[in-house]
């Protein structure tokens, strides 16, 4: 597998990184990226590095109207986005799994297969394995006081 790291970025904020997911989701919307597939987002970092403050702000930038909180407990919500690309936005938390197969009972190969969809996966180290091969993967980072280091790496 081969990485190159688009970016990097440090917010000074909970909202900076709401921000930062907006202009993230404003980019795909723009110029989606053309893979066959749904477009798929792993999202890795400590507890508290900001993972779904930046998943929030990137629901808000697909035009999400709901709120969007962490599915820790049922693991996947799906929210309905009206642009011209992508039709559903799934959030994922792996968190709470205890092997990649549940994630796969949820139907997530089905998710992954349909182009319209994008997916948000919250600890998404824990079902790497089952992870399309091309990816954009987001790496957060705590470093103290409100402040978030964002590296936006694609994988493949």
């Amino acid at each position: 597998m081969e990485t190159t790291q688009a970016v990097e970025i440090i917010t000074k904020s909970a909202e900076e990184t709401k921000k930062a997911g907006v202009a993230l989701a404003r980019s795909l919307a723009k110029e989606p990226i053309k893979i066959g597939r749904a477009m798929v987002i792993a999202f890795e970092g400590d507890l508290g590095a900001g993972k779904t403050s930046f998943i929030q702000g990137f629901a808000r930038g697909l035009g999400v109207k709901e709120s969007v909180l962490s599915p820790t407990f049922v693991i996947q919500k799906d929210f309905s986005i009206a642009l011209s690309r992508y039709k559903n936005f799934y959030h994922i938390d792996a968190y709470r799994l205890k092997n990649p197969e549940e994630l796969l009972e949820l139907g997530f190969e089905d998710i992954i297969k349909n182009p319209e969809n994008i997916v948000a996966i919250e600890w998404a180290d824990k079902v790497r394995t089952i992870l399309p091969r091309e990816i954009l993967k987001i790496e957060l980072e705590n470093l103290g006081a409100n402040k978030r280091k964002i590296a936006i790496v694609t994988e493949y």
